[in-house]
């Protein structure tokens, strides 16, 4: 017997789906913070799997983003070329709010006593001005040894395009000091924008030893648990990588745990036909969302954590699908600041003391209890039936809010779902409608644990064509990481025209970064056979400053036919990221951009058996009265999902439960179940 499983680790539970015989089955368990491995053994226990029957093991974990944004890190050096000491402090100019005449720029994670330099230079070409001077290099170790620092990042001019440098200080390094980690920027990025190659590779080294020491963890714990191969490790860009490609560069890791949701969307909707959809997963902590366009998700390397309106951020050169996160979960508290004003979140309840329902202890008031007060989930089957709710506490929590306000405490729970809506609907407009899309040309497709209660509220504010509730909502970021290949992206900076004369050029370039990626799957055992390609440019305008990704045409292609249509993708591309194209003017290359795959054999969805009518009232196991704000309190129907077949159909008011989430269908939305077992919700417009 063999088994398949994949593994989410989040804020408040660790999500486990494995694929047992053909079944597909899911469990959640809480996280172990800071053992984050322990519950991922814990949730393997729970759903009762022997690993050593495990032939496949994908993981996605929040280790790192929680490293950097906690400040978990490790004491860091930086080494760069002389005169370029200051580039991580200088950043860039832009502030996101002019007005504010407050703002600071963002304090570095390398303090200036620790950014060392050393004497060389590189042309911008990669020509050798200078020949580095590694005579200095045990002064430098010295220096670091005695302010006791742990991990260092190398960032040279111009390594993007020539390593050679790099190369020769992360070797000399390694010689006299092998017991520090140690990263250099063109094992990270290969892409130009000093100040943005230095930063990522500051916080590369900064998690280096956090990360490996955690991938150690997770590889030893499995292993003495019975599994009998390595873990393959989710990636930001959306691929699982070895064990080992992540652990030398962990900063891929990122966004490790919100993207196997985002892939998942993808991939279901290939299943059902749907290719538009504004992905959203609302967690325990945090809700993440995304938009996928005729099928595609979108890849940025320009990726900065920890921005806000006041705040710039620090910039990761790493290709992260990209993402808008925001501090609102199921465990997001509800409380009221000094001006009397109610706010929900960022901060979180977690697993421990979690929600006031949980019963251990908490007594700030969530998005959870609010939910549970208003009779959307229900008490009697709390958590799957694995709690049991403190009703009392809960009610209890929000009149205690209730009297701060001078209102009752179910208009306080009626206030944190409208606030807790009214910031994911911002979400999800930064995702659509800032980038030139029509929220009504999508389907919005909801998981994670909260994602299918606020669902139909957020695609009726949007005007969504419809909301979808996929299979395994509650677990769906782990359930997508069965459904995916690994993934390198190799991006090389290398500025050219498009014209005629060009085309020669630019398959050579990208001949050459295919056979650097087929080198590195054949070392992990993959053959030609199993490794694909997608071809990348990011282009712009001469004398613009961004850049717009563009797929480019087929390379056996006539120059002139070549030319053309990568020419016309550009415009249209460029058009849509900014409502204006410039068809007389010249196009720049600046990037190469290649997406090597290696394909695995992957999680297959088997349509279920379907109804042999559309009445859904067999799997009608209650009806309890449920408060839906606005439109009132309704006596619903209570729907058990499992019991739910392919062709039924049926209406709101109504609630649909499931072991790890569950679904509000507002007055007068109509339900279909799809063939897969998935909810498509239409809903009413006014």
């Amino acid at each position: 017997m063999t088994v398949r499983v994949a593994t989410d680790v989040g804020g408040t539970f660790t999500d486990l789906v494995y694929i047992d015989e053909g079944a597909i089955k899911a469990v959640k368990s809480d996280t172990t913070t800071p053992n984050f491995e322990q519950g991922v053994v814990n949730a393997a226990a729970k759903a009762n799997i022997s690993l050593a029957d495990v032939d496949f093991f994908a993981h996605g974990s929040t280790v790192v983003i929680n490293a950097i944004t906690e400040r978990k890190g490790v004491k860091t050096g930086l080494i760069t070329t002389k005169g370029f000491r200051d580039v991580l402090e200088i950043a860039r100019g832009n502030t996101p709010d002019i007005f504010n005449n407050y703002y600071q720029k963002p304090a570095p994670f390398v303090p200036r006593y620790l950014r060392l330099e050393i004497d060389e230079r590189l042309a911008y070409n990669g020509e050798v001005i200078n020949k580095i001077d590694l005579a200095q290099v045990p002064a430098l170790i010295e220096h670091f040894k005695t302010q006791q620092v742990e991990a260092i990042g190398i960032c040279l001019l111009h390594a993007y395009i020539n390593p050679s440098h790099e190369l020769a200080l992360l070797n000399e390094i390694q010689r006299l000091w092998p017991q520090v980690r140690v990263i250099a920027s063109h094992e990270i990025s290969s892409e130009w924008r000093e100040y943005e190659r230095t930063s990522t590779t500051v916080l590369s080294a900064y998690v280096l030893p956090p990360a490996q020491q955690y991938l150690d963890n997770l590889k030893r714990k499995l292993a003495s648990n019975g599994l009998t191969s390595d873990p393959y490790i989710m990636q930001s860009n959306g691929g699982i990588s070895t064990l080992n490609s992540a652990r030398n560069n962990p900063i891929t890791l990122v966004e490790s745990g919100p993207v196997g949701g985002i892939l998942g969307a993808a991939a279901y909707g290939q299943v059902i036909g749907e290719g538009d959809i504004m992905a959203l997963d609302i967690g325990g902590t945090t809700a993440k969302c995304s938009l996928i366009h005729n099928g595609q998700t979108r890849v940025t390397t320009e990726y900065v954590i920890e921005k806000t309106a006041k705040k710039a951020g620090y910039p990761i050169k790493t290709p992260v699908i990209d993402i808008v996160e925001i501090g609102n979960g199921g465990g997001s508290i509800a409380w009221v600041d000094a001006a009397g004003s109610l706010h929900v979140g960022p901060q979180s309840a977690g697993s421990t003391p979690g929600p006031v329902a949980y019963g251990r202890g908490g007594t700030a008031p969530t998005t959870t209890d609010a939910n549970l007060i208003t009779g959307r989930i229900n008490p009697d089957n709390f958590a799957g039936g694995d709690i049991t709710p403190d009703v009392d506490g809960v009610q209890a929590a929000f009149l205690a809010l209730g009297q701060q306000l001078n209102v009752g405490a179910m208009d306080v729970a009626h206030g944190v779902i409208k606030i807790a809506n009214a910031n994911m609907v911002n979400a999800l407009k930064l995702i659509s409608v800032n980038r030139g899309y029509d929220p009504r040309d999508f389907a919005l497709m909801a998981f994670g644990g909260g994602g299918a209660m606020h669902a139909t509220a957020l695609g009726l504010e949007l005007n969504a064509r419809k909301v979808i509730i996929p299979p395994f909502a509650g677990v769906f970021s782990a359930w997508g990481m069965l459904m995916i290949d690994l993934r390198r992206d190799y991006i090389q900076t290398h500025q050219l025209e498009v014209n005629q004369s060009t085309k020669h050029e630019i398959a050579q370039t990208f001949s050459t970064i295919i056979d650097k990626a087929n080198v590195d799957y054949q070392a992990d055992g993959f053959g030609s056979e199993r490794i694909t390609h997608e071809l990348y440019l990011d282009a712009r305008y001469h004398g613009q400053e961004h850049t717009v990704k563009v797929r480019i045409p087929e390379l056996s292609l006539a120059v002139d036919e070549f030319i053309t249509q990568l020419s016309a993708a550009f415009h249209q591309a460029h058009f849509q990221e900014y409502t204006f194209s410039l068809e007389d003017s010249a196009i720049e290359v600046v990037n190469f951009h290649l997406v090597a795959f290696g394909i695995l054999d992957k999680a297959k969805l088997e349509p279920l058996e379907a109804s042999d009518s559309k009445d859904a009232s067999r799997a009608v196991v209650a009806t309890r009265d449920v408060d839906f704000d606005v439109l009132g309190v309704h006596q619903s129907a209570i729907y058990q999902r499992d019991l739910l077949r392919p062709n039924m159909e049926f209406h709101g008011p109504a609630i649909v439960e499931e072991a790890t989430t569950t679904t509000v269908v507002l007055p007068n939305n109509r339900v279909e179940v799809d063939d897969f077992g998935g909810l498509h919700i239409y809903l009413t417009h006014s």
